[in-house]
């Protein structure tokens, strides 16, 4: 007995269909990521970061640093020149003082080597003359005597002190008799001895100004006011000033 013979399925005529359907498929799905890519990408490239609010506002800022920034090195370099200026002035200031002082130092010695020759002058003054060698003692003189020689012997011994003075000085018709009166004579007897000695006291104020001059400098105005301080009238300083040229 035979089988019966089967019909083919009917459903084989529409596999074509379905196979039209698959190969739709395969192509829209990259066609639509393209598309859904391209939109991104034109999206992104809308969005510009240097215009957004964020960047404007950092960029702002950054310019207002940067002005800061150039406002302070300017402020520096004023500031350095400004320095700069100071220690030079300093400098200069120091120099000058350094000068000033070595000048200074310089007056200072000559006012001392001044001060030790005037010092040795008044000690050679003041010093006891060499004693003479013993003679006989004179025989009493009455006052008679003593008022008809023109002074006692108290002015006759101031007499006898203010010529050696003289001798080796030269003094001021005050400045003498204050000299005889540091020696302890009385201010007539120191008086009377000057009165009457033979002295040209211009003379003398010439001496002086010459004494001055051997060991320090005087301007002419200066030279006449240290004769008056000794003692000279400032007729007799111009007069010693002049005589030394001054």
């Amino acid at each position: 007995m035979q089988p019966d013979k089967q019909e083919p399925p009917t459903h084989i005529t529409d596999a074509p269909a379905r196979g039209k359907t698959r190969d739709w498929k395969r192509w829209a799905v990259p066609v639509a990521t393209l598309v859904v890519g391209i939109s991104i990408g034109a999206a992104g490239a809308s969005a510009d970061p240097t215009q957004s609010e964020e960047y404007r506002a950092q960029a702002e800022k950054h310019h207002d640093l940067e002005q800061e920034l150039a406002a302070a090195k300017d402020r520096i370099t004023a500031m350095s020149e400004r320095a700069g200026a100071v220690q030079a002035d300093a400098e200069e200031a120091i120099r000058e003082a350094a000068e000033r002082e070595a000048e200074l130092d310089g007056q200072a010695a000559e006012l001392d080597k001044w001060a030790a020759e005037l010092e040795s002058r008044e000690q050679a003054a003041t010093a006891a003359p060499p004693a003479p060698a013993p003679a006989p003692a004179p025989r009493p003189r009455s006052p008679a005597a003593e008022a008809g020689s023109g002074g006692s012997v108290a002015q006759s011994n101031a007499l006898g002190k203010a010529r050696d003075y003289l001798k080796f000085t030269s003094f001021s018709r005050s400045g003498l008799i204050e000299q005889l009166q540091y020696e302890g004579f009385s201010t007539g007897d120191a008086t009377w001895a000057v009165d009457n000695l033979t002295v040209d006291w211009n003379e003398q104020a010439a001496k002086k100004a010459e004494e001055y001059l051997s060991f320090t400098s005087f301007s002419r105005s200066g030279l006449i006011e240290q004769l008056t301080y000794e003692g000279f009238s400032p007729q007799q300083a111009e007069h010693g000033a002049r005589a030394v040229g001054l």
